[in-house]
């Protein structure tokens, strides 16, 4: 029986594998030096021989692109598996086991990358606000980058209690560096979210704005390059600047997946469309029917047009008919065309207005009528207190929801802060019915400094009765949205999904030895008999292996007593899941006549030897399609 490998998916490999495709020759093995097992291997001598003519050496011969220190760590690292899991939080949760919204609080980088294999493509939308380059330093302190403890006080930067020795000023190259090690391997791993038609969106101001656009360029490719957004931001005028000029505006950067993605457009005059007849296509309106050619230049549109119900022959106008016999038979048949009563009128065709592209209109790069005051006042009302500078208002993130996304959509924002994208998505389904998805992640960083803007994030935890740290700001802020929202008026067709799993990331439920069995010692034999943690639940048992499987994390969960075992079935048969001990034949035979997709068992949890061994036998019998796995 097969183990699931319980960790991420390892990029680099999956790269390697693509050159294989293209290039089998230049692939060959190697033996890794950390596990001592075989890996794929580029033969680089082999690939300079295939690509000779598109090769650039590195000796010195200048090219275009964006580097900085610290960048080919921030690479490797973000093609880098982690044996990390997603431990579930039902009692943080609202409407846990329906929803169809996640909210996982880690890391993004570590969030990121357990959500590879369940929503590998499906992203339809990104929008991110990440921290912007304001000398601090970032919460996400990644080994990698060039601003760690280590490498401060290595380089005489930073005392060994931490004390800042060198001012972070613009001039400062590292400055950069930071910012770009750090949001680098985070757009790298949410690019394979995307869907084909997906977009991204970051908001970004000047200070990071030119070198955000260099790096998207290199992660989705100049051509995806959409558009971007520059909007008022700020109403008040900024009296500290020394330039004596106030910046008072942002930028929100908008790269796509492929050429495919769009925005909708504003609509134009719609008041000539209705549904009089309750056509299933929706609003329509009737347009002439007749062309624009005579018989001699389009002879095929002149025909006598009859309607097959009547009978009545309304002849052939001067310059014929739109369409030519077949295309109009076709129509027809659709109920697309319209005959009139008598003989003197003349027949239409109906154009419905969810296939007419040309009413819409583009929408300008400029975007107007949003500023962080109204953020701030929004925030207020909900919370009681400003917990943030300058939040984003959610009407700006709702506008690219509504532009970028329809029915059944996944919106993705892996800088939740205080929560602002859930909001919008919540209120642009209460507008117009789509029942759309979000996925939110955010570090739950301390907030631990009394004298600054967290001091005040720190007193409005205290008021609110939350931990003190911004992961739950932004649940307790989704919170109160929703059940603002439910007490509108809604659009009737939305499904009214307000709740949110909270997931959390942490180390796997794995011991060691179920990664490195091969170190395994004599005084290691005792703990090989139960390779799981002794802290972990059923319920993290079950979502490491709906990571590793890559089951959507929000699929509904059922949990049943079968023959005295916990069994869970996850959207009915997708998966069924038993990690209890002493499982017996007749609970697994029971438990193949469901005929499920996929089935995971404890891979110490059989009754006997002899039961394991013949699992595998009984779902081959009884449901062959079964994928059978342990852990």
């Amino acid at each position: 029986m097969d183990k699931l490998k319980m960790h991420s998916p390892d990029l680099g490999q999956d790269n390697i594998a693509k050159i294989q495709e293209l290039f089998p020759g230049c692939v060959t093995e190697a033996r890794d030096e950390v596990t001592g097992k075989p890996r794929l291997a580029v033969n680089f001598d082999q690939l300079k021989q295939e690509l000779s003519d598109l090769l650039i050496e590195d000796g010195g011969q200048e090219r275009y692109l964006l580097n900085w220190p610290g960048k080919r760590e921030a690479l490797i690292v973000s093609n880098a598996p982690i044996g990390k899991t997603l431990r579930p939080a039902e009692e943080e949760s609202i409407n846990f086991e329906a929803t169809q919204n996640l909210f996982i609080e880690s890391d993004n980088l570590d969030a990121l990358k357990l959500l590879l294999e369940p929503y590998l493509g499906r992203v339809k939308l990104i929008y991110i606000d990440p921290p912007y380059n304001t000398g601090n330093d970032f919460v996400y302190d990644d080994r990698f980058v060039q601003g760690s403890h280590q490498y401060l006080e290595e380089s005489l930067q930073r005392d060994s209690i931490g004390n800042r020795l060198l001012a972070n000023t613009l001039a400062n190259g590292r400055f950069h560096s930071d910012w770009l090690s750090m949001i680098y391997p985070r757009l790298r791993v949410a690019k394979n979210l995307l869907s084909e038609d997906g977009v991204i969106a970051i908001s970004i101001d000047d200070e990071e704005v030119n070198n955000l656009r260099h790096l998207c360029d290199e992660v989705f490719g100049r051509e995806n390059f959409v558009a971007q957004f520059v909007w008022k931001s700020r109403i008040s005028e900024d009296t500290r600047a020394i330039t004596g000029v106030s910046s008072d505006h942002e930028y929100i950067v908008c790269y796509a997946r492929s050429d495919s993605a769009r925005f909708r457009g504003s609509e134009k005059d719609f008041d000539k469309f209705s549904n009089a007849d309750n056509d299933p296509r929706g609003p329509w309106r009737s347009a002439d029917l007749t062309g624009l050619a005579t018989k001699d230049a389009r002879p095929n549109l002149h025909y006598d047009l009859i309607d097959p119900n009547s009978g009545i022959n309304y002849g052939c106008p001067p310059k014929g008919w739109r369409y030519e016999p077949a295309t109009m038979a076709k129509k027809i048949e659709e109920g697309r065309i319209l005959f009139p009563s008598s003989i003197g009128g003349r027949p239409r065709h109906k154009l419905f207005l969810n296939e007419m592209k040309s009413l819409f209109k583009n929408i300008s790069s400029v975007l107007g009528g949003f500023s962080t005051a109204d953020g701030t006042r929004e925030l207020n009302a909900l919370m009681g207190g400003v917990a943030f500078t300058f939040p984003k208002p959610s009407a700006l993130i709702q506008l690219f929801i509504e532009q970028l996304t329809e029915k059944d959509d996944i919106i993705l924002d892996f800088f939740a802060g205080s929560g602002t994208t859930a909001q919008s998505v919540f209120k642009q389904c209460a507008a117009d019915g789509m029942s759309r998805k979000f996925i939110l992640a955010q570090v739950p960083e301390e907030l631990d400094r009394p004298n600054s803007v967290q001091g005040a994030a720190a007193e409005l935890c205290d008021k609110l009765g939350v931990a003190r740290n911004i992961a739950e700001l932004s649940k307790e802020r989704i919170r109160r949205a929703g059940q603002k929202i439910l007490e509108g008026d809604c659009h009737h067709d939305w499904n009214r999904d307000v709740g949110f799993r909270v997931l959390k990331v942490d180390t796997s439920n794995m011991k060691d030895i179920y990664y490195r069995p091969d170190e395994l010692s004599q005084g290691d034999l005792l703990e090989a008999v139960d390779n799981v943690k002794s802290d972990r639940t059923p319920e993290d048992l079950l979502f490491q292996v709906l990571v590793d499987w890559g089951v959507d994390l929000t699929l509904p969960i059922r949990c049943e007593t079968l023959q005295e075992k916990t069994v869970f079935f996850i959207d009915d048969n997708a998966l069924v899941a038993c990690f209890d001990s002493g499982v017996t034949e007749d609970l697994v035979k029971e438990l193949a006549k469901h005929e499920p997709l996929r089935v995971v068992f404890r891979d110490n949890g059989f009754v006997s030897d002899a039961v394991k061994i013949n699992v595998e036998q009984i779902f081959r019998q009884l449901s062959p399609s079964t994928e059978v796995r342990s852990l």
